[in-house]
């Protein structure tokens, strides 16, 4: 009986690999030359899993006697792995709207933030909706997520601050874990700002003492799983020693550390999060050269955030520096009410324009990178065989066209691919040959 197997991309003009020999991550000159193939093939199993990688007609002699649920001609077009958004805010009620148009006359984030507006905002109205509610508008976002290309996000709560609301969304990013084709690593951010009418130590307090125990609590009856431990280190918000108390006592139920550090002020974030072993620190706007040199020697990733500091006209992260310095760079939308971005490659072209990085080094950032600093690059980020099978077929000849077209993924991503399965077709590409 011939084999069965799931999908085959065949003839594809451009395979991007990112990488060909199991790396972890990619930094330096690594993230600056990815691996590539031309007139390739790949087939995904059963399994969702990638089986073979390879020339088209070395592909085609292996399996000439399998079978495939589905078959996609790619010829002229190319294909690069799952796009990886390292850092989302998706769970919410009442969008800022009228803030944007506050910032544009010059307010600031602080500002916003200290007039009630801002997190405060988004919290009442959060508190105030259902989980329904927050799962049907959770769903279209990542509906919309998946078409723009990205096949694994990072999501976090953080618009309850009270441990019934915490809860809410985190039940509502566990049941699109279940029930959706998307990957996604769950984070727990209690600790995003500090609640009304309670202080910075009080909130501390409540989130070690009640918050991280139910979590726990939870956890082990299987009810919910979350990834990661999240605090907005910032000043007027949780200070270092705030943070340092929440973060080791997140690690110490399991959770991996990542977490928002050095954006509107240098605080020393950095360093704090090289010391405590974190995976990842997000913004990192004002980080120190000392907190860049202890990230590289921790290996631990900088999600830098493009949109952020185009959006709130703040200094651009240190990419470059960064990167000479060896840090594991990757890159996410922020995608919050603050910074309404669905599309990383909007983002990589961000990176690119404004931070000064190369087009191979920003879909690094948006892949492998954005998968290490989830703890997920052993199956995700890249096309090699035993990884998930995560891919996006591009109409164009040129995979750099993801990058360059800045706005035009929607016409120009042919399909999205989860565990082999097409879970976006755009609606120029008619009925392919299936098996």
């Amino acid at each position: 009986m011939a084999a069965r197997h799931r999908l085959l991309l065949e003839n594809a003009q451009q395979l991007v690999l990112v990488c060909g020999r199991g790396e972890e991550y990619l930094r330096g000159e690594a993230a600056g030359s990815l691996a590539l193939l031309r007139d390739a093939s790949l087939v995904v199993g059963l399994d969702g899993c990638i089986k073979a990688v390879g020339q088209a007609d070395v592909i085609r002699n292996r399996f000439s006697g399998a079978t495939f649920e589905r078959i996609i001609d790619c010829s002229g077009k190319c294909v690069l792995p799952g796009l990886v958004d390292a850092h989302t805010h998706p769970v919410w009620a009442g969008d800022r709207v009228h803030e944007f148009a506050m910032k544009l006359a010059g307010a600031s984030y602080m500002e916003i933030h200290q007039a009630g507006g801002g997190i405060h905002f988004t919290v009442e109205h959060t508190r105030n909706a259902t989980e329904e509610e927050l799962f049907n508008t959770f769903k279209h976002r990542l509906e919309r997520m998946r078409r723009a290309g990205s096949t694994l996000v990072e999501c976090k709560s953080g618009y309850g601050l009270n441990l019934e609301t915490e809860l809410k969304m985190l039940r509502v990013i566990e049941r699109a874990k279940q029930s959706m084709d998307i990957d996604i690593s769950s984070t727990y951010c209690g600790a995003h700002s500090v609640p009304k009418g309670k202080t910075a130590t009080e909130a501390t307090d409540d989130i070690i003492n009640n918050h991280l125990p139910k979590l726990k609590e939870l956890k082990l009856s299987g009810e919910i799983h979350v990834n990661n431990i999240d605090v907005f280190c910032e000043k007027g918000v949780f200070d270092l020693e705030s943070t340092r108390r929440i973060l080791q006592a997140g690690k110490d139920i399991g959770l991996q550390i990542n977490f928002h550090g050095d954006e509107l002020h240098p605080m020393k974030s950095a360093e704090l999060g090289a010391e405590l072993g974190a995976r990842a620190i997000s913004h990192l706007e004002e980080v120190s050269d000392e907190g860049i040199m202890a990230m590289a020697r921790a290996k631990c990733a900088a999600v830098l955030l493009p949109t952020t500091a185009y959006m709130l006209r703040l200094k651009q992260p240190q990419a470059r520096k960064m990167l000479e310095e060896g840090v594991i760079v990757a890159l996410g939308s922020d995608f919050n009410p603050n910074a309404y971005c669905f599309s990383m490659p909007m983002v990589m072209h961000l990176a690119c324009v404004n931070m000064k990085m190369s087009m191979s080094e920003a879909l690094a950032a948006a892949t492998i990178n954005a998968a290490y600093a989830l703890g997920k690059s052993d199956t995700h980020g890249s096309i090699e065989i035993g990884k998930q099978g995560d891919l996006v077929v591009i109409n164009s000849s040129r995979w750099e066209h993801l990058i360059y077209q800045f706005g035009g993924h929607e016409a120009l991503i042919d399909y999205v691919i989860v565990k082999g399965k097409v879970i976006y077709q755009n609606e120029r590409c008619g009925t392919m040959s299936s098996y």
